[in-house]
């Protein structure tokens, strides 16, 4: 049986004893059924892997000892920044998910023109806190050690004109593929539009501010599809995926 592995927002020590937050009690508790002194891992973001032990498991509560943390994740050889315009619903989610699982470090939602979805104030932040579980339930799936950071969300134009340094603008009608480019540095941007891509003007704009369009291929891929098609070949060039 695969050992549980759990985030926790909370500082990890060995040798602590660790009352679980609510959350993470009722899903080792009433999803997973683990009985006391069942062996889990934690983790919190700091880079490692915390082994553990359930010491009480109940309704009431749970509570965990921490034990010595495992070696660090290696840094990324590449730190990639994922500029995506948001899309409905499942689309998102899984878009979100899968570039977790595939290494990338930053994602800023932006609402461009084309964005069928338009949030602001509560609605906005109960979203926000939906993509953050979505990313750390990814985290905790992959094996990252590290969480990918969720910035907030913008609009196009306040994000493009406060971003430096350019990046990769994905364009079926780029004119270099994405498999021509030389290698990046220690980071990269990666700006894809929403369901029916960014605007003609949204185009103009990402490359008057140094964004270069690449393509991947003959075919238009969803916007759930591009990103990950994308990334992974970003990875399998110059990233972890290369090996």
């Amino acid at each position: 049986m695969r050992i549980p592995r759990i985030y926790v927002d909370l500082p990890l020590e060995p040798g602590a004893a660790l009352e679980l937050p609510p959350a993470q009690t009722r899903y080792l508790t009433q999803v997973l059924r683990l009985p006391p002194d069942a062996p889990l891992v934690l983790f919190n973001g700091d880079g490692c892997d915390y082994p553990g032990q359930l010491t009480r498991a109940d309704r009431g509560g749970s509570s965990v000892r921490v034990g010595t943390p495992e070696a660090a994740e290696p840094t990324a050889p590449l730190d990639i920044h994922l500029a995506l315009g948001v899309s409905k619903g499942e689309r998102m989610d899984y878009a979100l998910q899968k570039s977790v699982e595939l290494g990338v470090g930053r994602i800023t939602p932006l609402f461009t023109e084309r964005s069928q979805v338009h949030l602001s104030g509560p609605r906005l932040e109960r979203r926000l806190d939906h993509w953050r579980g979505i990313l750390i339930g990814a985290c905790e799936q992959s094996g990252r050690r590290r969480l990918t950071h969720l910035a907030p969300a913008a609009t196009y134009s306040d994000w493009l004109s406060n971003h430096v340094g350019g990046g990769l603008l994905l364009d079926p009608e780029g004119a270099r593929p994405l498999t021509a480019l030389p290698a990046p540095g220690a980071t990269i941007t990666l700006l894809i539009g929403p369901e029916g891509g960014l605007s003609p003007r949204e185009r103009a704009s990402a490359r008057a501010r140094g964004f270069e369009a690449v393509r991947l291929g003959p075919r238009i891929l969803r916007t759930e599809t591009a990103p990950l098609a994308a990334i992974a070949v970003i990875q399998a060039l110059w990233g972890d995926l290369g090996g």
